[in-house]
């Protein structure tokens, strides 16, 4: 039987943890304690999160006195500590490996000895992050319980997770985590703990060929854009959802692709590193392909 959720721990208050902890205490009806090292993220991400249940309820998806539930089981925090009492935990900071196996070998101290520790990570190995939780690595105790669950973004309107195992992840950790992405009404799918799992592995090399045609002349943005919107009829072109990603973003797991796969498909655009060593990366700083 999996582990009974009761209580969440989200790290990050920007739009992917804010997202993951919004929809945990609205659909799944879980208490979570949001950290984030900085209040004015946490104070920016809490009015984010009034800004959308006060849309929903707007459009009557859900009734004031929801929201107002929703929004009392958020608890905002600077404290790492007051994830001592979280079944669950997951990680949502940027993709900085350092950070994250920092975050990781201090949770191994913070949390009881049930807790899940999950990380949003869309592209960091699983095995490493696991590793970091340890000084020992034939004491599995703490490793066992440490699994990716990469929430689709935005995460309040996409459903899919990746469910991504390390090598020490025990099944018992597995089920727990399917569990409360179905509980967050969510679907779940199982990817290998292999660079950019199944996702990026798969979205990453489109992005940064659409980047390509674009430097080397083959099409203009708009029109790259308009091929594949009206031509494979997804909602957005790859520029734009690259701008909408963050440059930035789509940059460090480019690089983590090449480096972990060795294969020069994966060689980041140059027009995409320019972007980044230019500031220009994408929408969250109001200029990429297109501006905002």
């Amino acid at each position: 039987m999996a582990l009974e959720v009761k209580k969440l721990g989200v790290i990050g208050a920007g739009q992917m943890g804010l997202g993951i902890a919004l929809v945990a205490a609205q659909k799944a009806g879980v208490p979570v304690t949001l950290v984030d090292n900085s209040q004015t993220s946490l104070d920016k991400g809490m009015k984010f999160a009034d800004k959308l249940l006060e849309k929903d309820v707007s459009k009557s998806r859900i009734t004031q006195e929801m929201a107002k539930e929703t929004k009392s089981r958020l608890n905002p925090t600077t404290k790492m500590e007051d994830l001592s009492d979280v079944d669950f935990v997951i990680e949502a900071v940027p993709e900085i490996p350092d950070l994250k196996t920092s975050i990781f070998a201090q949770l191994a101290q913070i949390c009881p000895p049930h807790t899940i520790l999950a990380t949003n990570t869309s592209s960091i190995s699983i095995t490493k992050l696991a590793a970091a939780t340890t000084k020992d690595p034939t004491d599995t105790s703490v490793s066992s319980r440490v699994i990716s669950t990469h929430f689709m973004n935005p995460v309040p309107v996409q459903k899919g997770v990746e469910i991504i195992s390390g090598l020490q992840t025990s099944q018992s950790t597995v089920d727990a985590a399917l569990e409360l992405c179905k509980r967050m009404g969510k679907v779940p799918s199982i990817s290998a703990d292999s660079p950019g799992f199944l996702a990026n592995r798969i979205l990453m090399p489109y992005i940064n060929e659409a980047i390509i045609c674009l430097e080397t002349g083959v099409g203009q943005k708009e029109d790259i854009d308009n091929i594949m919107k009206n031509g494979t009829n997804v909602p957005m072109g790859p520029l734009q959802l690259a701008d909408f990603i963050g440059l930035d973003t789509c940059l460090a797991i480019m690089e983590t692709l090449h480096q972990g796969l060795g294969d020069s498909k994966y060689r980041p655009a140059v027009l995409l590193r320019q972007m980044v060593d230019a500031g220009w990366l994408g929408k969250k700083s109001g200029k990429g392909f297109y501006d905002y």
